[in-house]
């Protein structure tokens, strides 16, 4: 637990000036947070691997932290599956979007359980508390894609992947 614990306050650390898109702006903190309850509470995940990668899984992609930092501080283990689960911010958004679906299938598994849980709670949010700016038919699209990277990790994690369908059935409420 105390790498865990690092993990937190090591996120905490590199996101404390970042903020969510949703219209209260919540603590970036947050969202990372909620993918290590989502995957310990929730999908009953043990594997302190994984929950320590998904607490850390959007610092090498939105901060300035490294691979080798996280290799130095967390292991290669940890590093690899954030690296996985990272997106190359010099493409163009669309691009990032295709590469996603492209290579769900191809991730380790620790790796897509990071990313059903990231899935998951970007739902979950957008579902109860979307962008002020994002209308209906924009909220769409992001479920459908979601649900595109999804299906290409079906039959990693039974449970995340209910845990997934339920939120992506809150788009109808």
């Amino acid at each position: 637990m105390n790498r865990l614990i690092a993990a937190i306050a090591f996120a905490a650390e590199k996101h404390r000036h970042q903020q969510r898109k949703d219209a209260d702006a919540s603590p970036y903190i947050n969202h990372p947070i909620a993918l290590v309850h989502v995957l310990a509470n929730e999908a009953g995940v043990e594997d302190e691997t994984v929950l320590i990668a998904a607490m850390l899984h959007d610092v090498i992609e939105d901060t300035n932290t490294s691979e080798h930092e996280l290799v130095r501080l967390f292991g290669q283990a940890v590093a690899d599956i954030v690296s996985e689960v990272t997106d190359d911010k010099a493409l163009p958004k669309d691009e990032r979007k295709r590469l996603q679906i492209e290579h769900a299938a191809s991730a380790s598994r620790r790796a897509k359980f990071v990313k059903l849980a990231d899935k998951i709670c970007n739902l979950r949010d957008l579902a109860s508390s979307p962008p002020a700016d994002w209308n209906a038919e924009r909220k769409q699209a992001y479920f459908d894609w979601a649900k595109a990277v999804v299906d290409q990790l079906r039959g990693v994690h039974p449970t995340l992947e209910q845990i997934f369908d339920e939120a992506y059935r809150s788009r109808l409420t």
